[in-house]
């Protein structure tokens, strides 16, 4: 009995190492009307990946806005992604059909922020990842890859052939 136990424990401790070693690098965060304004930085050497960004009542439509070092043009900050209401029955915004939902990808350095909208929850799922590079397309070594070069093809040429059975008779090359 003791020997079941123990081999019931190590299965299980291989699980669990198994679901912390591949767990969903995916963060969930919600934001309600009261709350201060959610800043993600992400790094230079990384991208965010949005994949979820919902709002429930408020009549404002809340939104993502990127912010990156060095960009002096608007104020350097844009709106990349506005919230998908799923509460229809509020505000200017309100409508009878349900929306889509986008997703998107900032590239780093960037500061993200979503600001607070009174009276409404907002719901965002995203992932920053390491960004692995692709070296500009050349595989990710940083030294271009080879151009393959194609030579033409040969063209065939006529070879004659025999004929049997043709009214006229054709005698055989070989």
């Amino acid at each position: 009995m003791k020997m079941l136990a123990l081999r019931c424990l190590v299965a299980l401790t291989l699980l669990i190492a198994v679901t912390v070693a591949f767990a969903n690098p995916f963060k969930s965060k919600i934001i309600s009307g009261d709350d201060g304004v959610l800043e993600i930085i992400v790094p230079g050497d990384h991208f965010m990946k949005i994949t979820d960004f919902t709002q429930d009542g408020g009549t404002d439509r809340a939104v993502v806005e990127v912010t990156l070092p060095g960009d002096a043009e608007n104020g350097g900050t844009t709106n990349v992604l506005t919230a998908t209401r799923i509460d229809f029955s509020t505000g200017s915004n309100a409508v009878n059909y349900p929306e889509i939902g986008n997703r998107v990808t900032i590239a780093g350095p960037a500061r993200v922020r979503i600001r607070p909208v009174v009276g409404a929850k907002l719901f965002i799922t995203y992932k920053k990842e390491r960004d692995e590079g692709s070296g500009g397309g050349g595989g990710g070594s940083g030294t271009p890859s080879p151009i393959p070069v194609f030579s033409p093809t040969p063209t065939p040429t006529a070879s004659p052939t025999c004929t049997p059975g043709a009214p006229f008779f054709t005698p055989c090359p070989f």
